[in-house]
């Protein structure tokens, strides 16, 4: 077997087990949460599957482009989840187009304030086509933002940080949701035939 390249062993070594690049950048006390928040990989639902049907409205409304019918979908889920793990609310808006960035496109945003309840804000539309987008899509980026507040509400961390684990979370959320339904899984397995 021929050995790996210098370039291959870097680019294996950055891939595999390694935090994110800004980790150099982190505080001591930055670096020790960072690691906590990766070494956790998963949040368990506790009855996941009575919030699959809340799911199946969100994937309708999508394909309907229906916003209002989208909103209080995506609003139900969160706080069936919120409920379900004991955590606070979070107020859960779904609007039109996404906001460009420079470089990017804004696809959901959390944020909290003193003395109010967090919020979670998804856009539906891309912005250059203003088309809607993916189910797939949507709902990961709903579960993205919902991880961050349970970050702090149900993990109690004191930052919200783009970790391995963060990511493996909104994974596990993201299967004991929509991958158990039989509706996602007869639209992957089309796919793949």
């Amino acid at each position: 077997m021929k050995p790996l390249s210098t370039t291959t062993r870097r680019l294996e070594d950055t891939l595999v087990g390694v935090p994110f690049a800004y980790y150099d950048r982190l505080s001591r006390r930055e670096k020790e949460l960072y690691d906590r928040s990766d070494r956790i990989r998963r949040i368990d639902l506790p009855r996941a599957e009575a919030l699959r049907p809340v799911v199946e409205v969100l994937r309708q409304g999508l394909a309907r482009d229906e916003r209002k019918v989208v909103e209080a979908a995506a609003a139900r889920l969160v706080e069936g989840i919120t409920k379900s793990l004991g955590v606070e609310p979070v107020e859960v808006g779904v609007l039109a187009v996404r906001p460009s960035l420079r470089a990017a496109e804004l696809h959901g945003l959390y944020t909290r304030e003193e003395k109010r309840r967090a919020r979670i804000r998804v856009w539906m539309r891309t912005v250059h086509y203003r088309r809607v987008v993916a189910f797939r899509t949507f709902l990961r980026t709903l579960l993205h933002e919902l991880c961050h507040h349970l970050d702090y509400e149900l993990l109690k961390l004191d930052d919200s940080f783009h970790t391995e684990g963060f990511f493996k979370r909104e994974s596990s959320l993201f299967k004991q949701l929509a991958v158990a339904s039989a509706a996602w899984r007869g639209r992957r397995s089309s796919r793949s035939s």
